[in-house]
């Protein structure tokens, strides 16, 4: 199994962009080009995952998510993957542990974005995330305020780097997190997903 996986050099940092993709689209694409610059990172994955337990309604077919996120994400340092589906995990927790024992020899960082961090209480184990992996956080100029008052912000926030020392977030030991304003692309993929432009 450990052969189809994604390759990474001993000692890189791995930003992890979990998420249906259902559909991919260049806001994407955007916070992964600016998380690899903000926070330090050598490599971003995305996660395309088979679905979301939060989620009532099951996506479109993996396969089709991961061609589209393929044809979408064309960075050198950015890898398309269906790494959940692999190793049979469901839950974001399960995800990090398999993938912190498969690479013992490398850190990662969990990225989301603000919205993620209002519900992330909800998450399944997410203390246990905060806790033992790095976050990186990109947020739309003046989404912050719910997101920095819920329940995980509060829970983390002694571990909070400050914005201005978001490139050293990759080097921290976890527990650590940052959060950082990014112009955001005016789209998501549920407006996609009601225009009729996937489906």
């Amino acid at each position: 199994m450990r052969d189809a996986l994604p390759h990474v050099g001993p000692g890189q940092v791995v930003g992890l962009l979990g998420g249906s993709f259902d559909p991919p689209h260049m806001g994407h694409v955007h916070i992964t080009r600016e998380a690899l610059k903000r926070f330090g990172l050598d490599r971003v994955w995305w996660l395309v995952s088979p679905g979301n337990p939060l989620k009532e309604h099951g996506p479109a077919p993996l396969d089709r998510r991961l061609a589209a996120a393929k044809r979408i994400m064309q960075h050198p340092r950015a890898v398309v993957t269906d790494i959940e589906a692999q190793i049979g995990t469901r839950y974001t927790a399960e995800t990090l542990e398999a993938l912190l024992s498969l690479y013992p020899r490398n850190r990662f960082v969990w990225l989301m974005g603000a919205d993620n961090l209002a519900q992330f209480h909800l998450w399944e184990r997410w203390e246990w995330i905060m806790a033992n992996v790095r976050i990186g956080i990109l947020a739309r100029p003046g989404g912050r305020i719910e997101a920095l008052n819920a329940p995980a912000a509060r829970f983390g926030r002694p571990w909070r780097l400050p914005a201005a020392q978001a490139g050293l977030l990759a080097h921290s030991a976890a527990p650590a997190w940052c959060f950082v304003n990014v112009p955001m692309k005016a789209i998501s993929s549920s407006e996609i997903r009601a225009r009729g432009d996937w489906g």
